[in-house]
């Protein structure tokens, strides 16, 4: 079934914010699809515990999060810490689990797409080798622009199939801001990619129905 991995340009940039507004989007719209949550590796505590309470979802927490470490450092080095090795047949046994049962799987990645999994393997490389379609994050801010085109030629080069850009407020900004931080037609003529729509900065609280009306203006027929 199909899976769409959400990555960014960087940490704390708005990847868990976008998985809840496309996951609340498809669960209010699509209410007799089944949808799967998975985030990737988990370094700290926080996104895991964020979907449980959220959604209602018909998984095993190991297929929610698969590969956990409780160091908030990069996976190679928070499993280091423990003594312990990063098993990614765990994580390709869960998502195949999700994938068999579900009609759409999100899945959180970790950083932006150079960001390593292990000692050896990127980000993209996990996209690439286990054919995941990306949505790239990017955030209304100041150096955007050059982080977007980069993670974009990074997908290029490691044959990662690309569907899009989402350019997140993850602080809240105003229409000159966007406009002169993240100009959709800039980054479009820069990567060749679509850009496929803003997702505001929220101010009240996280709810299915807060998070599924800033999805709602993003191209779905372009995303899956």
């Amino acid at each position: 079934m199909p899976s769409l991995l959400i990555t960014s340009t960087d940490t704390e940039v708005g990847k868990t914010f976008t998985t809840c507004a496309l996951a609340a989007y498809y669960q209010t719209y699509f209410p007799h699809k089944k949808l799967g949550i998975m985030k990737l590796i988990q370094c700290g505590s926080g996104d895991r515990e964020l979907y449980a309470n959220l959604f209602e979802l018909d998984q095993s927490p190991n297929e929610l999060n698969p590969l956990y470490f409780e160091a908030p450092l990069a996976p190679p080095l928070a499993a280091a810490k423990e003594g312990k090795l990063i098993d990614l047949a765990t994580a390709w046994q869960s998502l195949q689990n999700l994938q068999q049962r579900c009609d759409l799987v999100l899945i959180e990645g970790l950083g932006g797409l150079g960001s390593p999994v292990t000692a050896e393997l990127t980000l993209a490389d996990i996209a690439h080798e286990w054919r995941l379609p990306i949505l790239l994050v990017v955030p209304v801010k100041l150096g955007s622009i050059g982080q977007a085109v980069a993670n974009v030629a990074l997908a290029a080069h490691t044959g990662v199939e690309l569907r899009g850009v989402v350019l997140n407020c993850a602080q809240s900004v105003t229409d000159q801001d966007i406009a002169d931080f993240a100009p959709a037609d800039l980054i479009v003529g820069l990567t060749r990619k679509p850009v496929l729509g803003y997702l505001p900065h929220l101010t009240a609280a996280h709810s299915i129905e807060n998070f599924a009306k800033a999805a709602a203006q993003l191209e779905w027929e372009v995303m899956l």
